[in-house]
């Protein structure tokens, strides 16, 4: 992918990923992903369905699930004990 397309891929991403031109793949492991930080206790079996209906297997999916639970845990100790985002390369308090 040329460095343009990578640029404009990145934007399109951070303004709105539903409104990128991504393979169905990576549309249905965005959802799922932001269903899970959003909303946790709303999934469902179907939500691991739709991935497997892309092609994910259990090994993937296990992993896509825990990586966004991870960062959904991090984040959560990191507001719960009061830290900031890093000012000229050192974390606050």
């Amino acid at each position: 992918m040329r460095a343009a397309d990578q640029e404009k891929l990145l934007g399109a991403l951070a303004a709105d990923y539903r409104e990128a031109d991504l393979p169905a793949a990576d549309r249905a492991m965005l959802d799922y992903a932001v269903k899970l930080t959003r909303s946790p206790g709303d999934m469902l079996r179907e939500d691991v369905n739709a991935l497997r209906a892309q092609g994910f297997e259990d090994r993937a999916i296990h992993d896509i699930c825990a990586i966004t639970a991870y960062y959904a845990f991090v984040n959560r100790i990191a507001d719960g004990l009061g830290v900031e985002l890093e000012v000229s390369g050192e974390a606050s308090v």
